[in-house]
């Protein structure tokens, strides 16, 4: 299966000279938030709307190293997937531009 991660273009960056991808949340909440193809749009929207410096990381599960769970912590019935570790850089198969229309919003097409 293919995850997907939004990342901002300097996080990409660094993950790239440092050897593995690591996101904030990794130490606040002890894993890198995920979503599938179905839940990625309306991620970028709820939480990253109107920015410009974002890259789309395809990820494919069976390559990573740290284990992943599809959980929901907030509530809800949608489960995410969770990568409770760092991403191993050769598990990203894709990274894509990553930019919203000119109201600040996120479409399919990205």
């Amino acid at each position: 299966m293919t995850l997907y991660h939004i990342a901002s273009e300097a996080d990409w960056a660094r993950a790239r000279m440092e050897g593995e991808y690591t996101a904030d949340s990794l130490k606040t909440q002890g894993f890198i938030h995920c979503s599938t193809r179905a839940q990625v749009i309306d991620v970028a929207n709820a939480l990253f709307r109107g920015r410009t410096d974002l890259v789309l990381l395809l990820i494919d599960e069976s390559r990573l190293h740290a284990p992943v769970r599809y959980e929901n912590l907030e509530g809800g019935t949608r489960l995410f997937p969770h990568l409770y570790g760092a991403l191993n850089l050769d598990a990203v198969v894709q990274v894509l531009p990553f930019r919203p229309d000119a109201e600040g919003r996120f479409l399919v097409n990205s």
